[in-house]
């Protein structure tokens, strides 16, 4: 299944929204809303199942949005950022 989707990025955190274009954030909970802040439309694109996706499951993305009107994509957990820094930078906080 093919769809057009729009995506939302949250103003200040590396979060985005994933929607049905057609649909807008009009199936978006009140409450996620309010938390997210005020989303800002980053583009809209086709997602297919063959679509690969840099850091999500295709395949998942298109069931949230299907099944709860969008998808929620958190920032990368702090582990993921320490596993590519440089060894320099991790060497620095070694003891001596």
């Amino acid at each position: 299944m093919k769809r057009i989707c729009s995506i939302y990025k949250h103003p200040h955190k590396e979060m985005y929204l994933y929607v049905d274009k057609r649909e807008a954030l009009e199936r978006v909970p009140e409450g996620l809303l309010a938390a997210f802040g005020t989303p800002q439309h980053r583009f809209d694109f086709v997602l297919s199942p063959e679509r690969k996706l840099a850091r999500e499951d295709i395949h998942q993305v298109l069931e949230n949005i299907e099944k709860q009107g969008y998808h929620l994509q958190m920032p990368p957990a702090e582990d993921d950022y320490i596993e590519h820094l440089p060894d320099e930078l991790l060497r620095r906080n070694d003891p001596l």
